[in-house]
């Protein structure tokens, strides 16, 4: 693998990686009231772009923590969701 690539996976894997204390913290507390779907929602489609760039430039790095990254921001979403007090 090139210095460039490793390079890649290490920006990638501490971007994606540093979703998942929001994760974990909204698996355990039960709540994502201070978590802003608007925010999430333009993080996703940004980084579904980044995604289909990477893929469209064969960049395997982009792809996989791009990939990875969207899934934890996802599953934000579906928590705050999930998680939302009900009336």
């Amino acid at each position: 693998m090139e210095t460039i690539d490793l390079l890649g996976l290490a920006a990638g894997g501490l971007t994606t990686v540093s979703f998942v204390p929001q994760v974990l913290k909204i698996w355990r507390s039960k709540s994502g009231q201070d978590v802003s779907y608007g925010m999430f929602a333009l993080f996703s489609a940004g980084v579904g772009l980044w995604l289909l760039y990477g893929y469209l430039l064969d960049a395997k790095p982009i792809i996989v923590a791009n990939a990875i990254t969207l899934c934890l921001a996802l599953v934000v979403i579906v928590l705050k969701y999930h998680y939302r007090p009900r009336a």
